[in-house]
């Protein structure tokens, strides 16, 4: 591996970077830690750098109950972005769908439809997300995948390409069942990947009510209400083996973060806890950008190409989240994993890693990608390259 060192910090408008020599002279400043949480499971997570901030028994197995439905809705709004299914699209209501023929259904949340109901998927949807209807889950999901059993296949196909590991999903709509189970992280995750792959599907989450065949009902999360944090979605859980959960998002300016509380006594702390959670995290954190998407993070010599150097950057994966007020003592220094780098060279291609520091310490760490494809050069330069690159091994970037 080959090893550079340079420290860094943004310029006021965010857009370049300017490389220092010179070391910090600041020293971080201590994050209080965590507020304590009252749930069984819990985590902070942002959503642009998927940075854990905070975290109590992250990876433990607990229902989700009624957090099924987060899935439920990821792999609707999948459907509807492949074309597979469309919003005006009209489902007829199945028996099994019908709370009167499912004792399952009877005395849980209910969008109340009737077998033969001709209901479009955008009410559906809405009925999922809004009213957290579990005969909605039932009828758009058979709509969907032709069966419940079948949908969840889904749901846990989605769950391995997330990288969902402990999570298991045995209904659409999220009712106590055997071998069910997921884990505050998992559930992060889940609504991290919501939140960026199917965007207009997430914006129902942030909608107050819904009202079906003249019944008004409120979205069940009361976050949406909050005077003190700007939340725009995700969803709550309640049965007699889950306890009381919430995932719940808000943003501040261009921060945004993703948090979860699982196995909460009462519905009143689940969402004391949430928001306690949330505002210490915007608190004491910010979340900086300093290689943007579409930058060049360095620029190094590339042998045998059509170009005698590459781009390198971070691709979508620049953002770090840091304690606040400390973008100014970032540093950076980046790492090859090949002596030297070779063309042909594609788009993406990772050839090494950005290891960002505060005070001396690794906080986060970011592939190096290649920003601009670096051809095969002629055969005349190659050769060229070929003497030169072996005069650079024996004495140095003299040569290069």
């Amino acid at each position: 591996m080959t090893h550079f060192a340079l420290s860094l910090r943004s310029l006021a408008a965010g857009s370049a970077l300017l490389f220092l020599f010179s070391p910090s002279l600041y020293a971080v400043e201590q994050v209080p830690a965590a507020p304590a949480v009252d749930a069984r499971a819990w985590i902070l997570m942002d959503y642009a750098s998927g940075k854990v901030l905070a975290e109590g028994n992250a990876d433990e197995k607990l229902d989700p109950a009624s957090l099924t439905k987060l899935m439920t809705s990821y792999v609707v709004g999948q459907a509807l972005k492949a074309g597979k299914i469309h919003l005006n699209d009209m489902v007829t209501v199945g028996k099994d769908a019908w709370a009167t023929g499912n004792p399952a259904l009877r005395g849980s949340s209910l969008m109340f439809l009737k077998p033969g109901d001709q209901v479009p998927v955008s009410e559906l949807n809405k009925g999922v997300i809004i009213q957290s209807g579990n005969d909605a889950s039932i009828a758009i999901a058979d709509y969907v995948a032709g069966s419940q059993d079948s949908f969840v296949s889904l749901m846990n196909n989605y769950a391995k390409r997330l990288g969902l590991t402990n999570t298991t999903f045995k209904t659409v709509h999220g009712l106590d069942a055997p071998g069910q189970f997921s884990t505050a992280r998992d559930m992060a995750l889940l609504g991290k990947a919501l939140i960026h792959d199917v965007p207009e599907e997430y914006a129902i989450h942030k909608e107050k009510e819904f009202t079906f065949n003249n019944i008004r009902q409120p979205n069940r999360n009361r976050l949406l209400w909050s005077t003190n944090l700007n939340v725009d979605g995700m969803k709550t859980g309640t049965t007699e083996g889950a306890g009381y959960n919430l995932v719940a998002s808000a943003t501040q300016g261009d921060m945004r973060l993703i948090s979860v509380v699982l196995g909460s006594k009462t519905d009143r702390i689940r969402f004391n806890e949430s928001e306690k959670l949330l505002t210490w995290g915007f608190r004491f954190f910010e979340t900086v950008t300093p290689i943007k998407p579409d930058a060049t993070f360095v620029s190094t010599r590339v042998w045998f190409g059509d170009s005698k150097e590459v781009k390198l950057g971070a691709g979508e994966a620049g953002s770090i989240t840091i304690p606040k007020g400390q973008l100014k003592n970032l540093k950076a220094t980046w790492t090859l994993t090949e002596p030297q780098l070779t063309a042909p060279l594609k788009k993406g291609q990772v050839v090494g890693t950005i290891d960002f520091q505060l005070n001396g310490k690794v906080i986060e760490q970011r592939p190096l990608l290649v920003m601009e494809a670096v051809e095969e050069g002629g055969f005349v330069s190659r050769m060229w390259d070929f003497v030169l690159m072996k005069f650079h091994e024996w004495f140095g970037s003299w040569f290069s």
